[in-house]
């Protein structure tokens, strides 16, 4: 196959996201966009530009100038002005491909109508996504997504077991559905890790083991438990927390580490320089967020739900041993790709092929048992210096299956086959 689906024209695609803020699907959307750009005239479309465009690649981008908020009827007016127009937009750029990231574009992307084929990019899971709750929650699980997503000419997902989920759970038809995970720009990630400390920083590395997570301060990384197991650890032996990243449960969870006695750092409560005399460290958002990754013991990853997660990828790209929860979904595909999904909930670590898979953080009827597991088993490996050797090789090793170069393959091979359909 050419490395371009037609040699003598460059095809339209239309790319649709509800906003270009802070996520990581808005991350993979500007991957995608960028890699797309060598094959394709790429136009990226958002609902709006209130966020700002926190990723920028460097293709047009299109703001269908419809804001967001205010009640049902609002609401309900908006879905219906955003609608219309993507539809004006399809007919003045004519795309051979719509592609959507994100529920809500989605919906958009599938009702407007007009030129394009129409793929969607799952991200993460529905089932068991906590945010999808409520009389809205329920229109799009039990109505939106079982009677629109079969409209679409193909649905990818980030994780091969958003399929069964999708399948079972929403009635959508196997074979519009197939896999590419999200991929990852390894030899970038690796470079970028490498990059000293400042010396305040390094101090702090040096005091202690440190246990590090990255990702967003919000419901779905689910960090409130894991400052409990890390207190627990503290009475065990001398051990040093560090989160980076940021997000609305910043506040609520420096108040539950004050709680429980930690001495905490936070950086947007202070321009002081962290120290070696406190216990857990809140670096907020960071431009590099690899170097603070690598010379840590251990990255651990609390959590409730996922897709195919970044942060985690990226940490095994650094060579630093994962412990995480074996939540839905990508987690387990990651670390233990051979390995199906249990059929109950893991109550005790799971040492995989490339890292250690947990309880999840979020049962109450089980959370002070699942905890008590996490201390103990980030206890073990703590003191375990070889171990941590190996699982952080292997974490490396298994990375270089998400290299840009193989997974993007797979997306040029489906849009080869989503144009070539289109033409006959």
């Amino acid at each position: 196959m050419s490395s371009t689906p037609d040699n003598r024209i460059r095809r339209n695609i239309l790319m649709l996201i509800p906003n270009l803020g802070l996520g990581g699907a808005q991350r993979v959307f500007h991957d995608h966009s960028v890699e797309l750009a060598k094959h394709y005239a790429v136009t990226e479309a958002v609902f709006n530009l209130d966020g700002g465009d926190l990723y920028p690649s460097g293709n047009p981008v299109v703001s269908l100038a419809v804001g967001g908020g205010g009640g049902a009827l609002a609401k309900l007016q908006n879905f219906r002005r955003r609608i219309n127009e993507l539809r004006r937009l399809r007919e003045k750029l004519q795309p051979e491909v719509v592609i959507s990231h994100l529920e809500g574009a989605d919906y958009v992307n599938l009702l407007s109508g007009g030129p394009g084929k129409i793929v969607l990019c799952v991200h993460g899971s529905k089932l068991h996504d906590a945010n999808i709750r409520g009389v809205v929650g329920w229109l799009r699980k039990k109505v939106l997504i079982p009677a629109l997503y079969n409209r679409a000419d193909r649905i990818v997902t980030v994780s091969r077991d958003i399929i069964p989920e999708l399948v079972d759970g929403f009635g959508v038809k196997p074979e519009k559905l197939l896999t590419i995970n999200n991929f990852f720009e390894v030899a970038q990630i690796e470079a970028k890790s490498r990059e000293p400390l400042s010396a305040e920083e390094a101090s702090v590395y040096a005091a202690a083991p440190v246990l590090v997570t990255s990702g967003r301060l919000t419901l779905q990384k689910n960090q409130a438990p894991l400052l409990d197991a890390f207190a627990a650890l503290l009475k065990r032996q001398p051990a040093k927390l560090v989160f980076v990243g940021d997000g609305e449960l910043r506040g609520e969870l420096t108040d539950r580490a004050r709680a429980l006695g930690l001495r905490v750092y936070a950086a947007w409560e202070s321009s002081a320089t962290p120290t070696p005399d406190q216990d857990v460290y809140f670096l907020g958002l960071q431009q590099n967020p690899f170097k603070y990754i690598r010379p840590a013991s251990l990255f651990v990853f609390p959590s409730a739900w996922e897709g195919f997660p970044m942060a985690l990828g990226e940490a095994m790209i650094c060579g630093v041993p994962a412990v995480t929860t074996d939540c839905p979904t990508g987690p387990r595909e990651m670390l233990a790709p051979d390995a199906g999904i249990p059929s109950v909930a893991i109550r005790k670590a799971e040492k995989a092929d490339f890292g250690v898979l947990m309880p999840m953080l979020n049962q109450p009827a089980s959370l002070a048992a699942d905890q008590q597991v996490w201390t103990e088993t980030l206890n073990s490996l703590l003191a375990d210096a070889p171990e941590r050797e190996r699982l952080g090789r292997l974490a490396s090793q298994r990375m270089q299956d998400f290299t840009r170069e193989r997974i993007f393959s797979q997306w040029m091979g489906l849009l080869h086959n989503v144009v070539a359909s289109s033409s006959k």
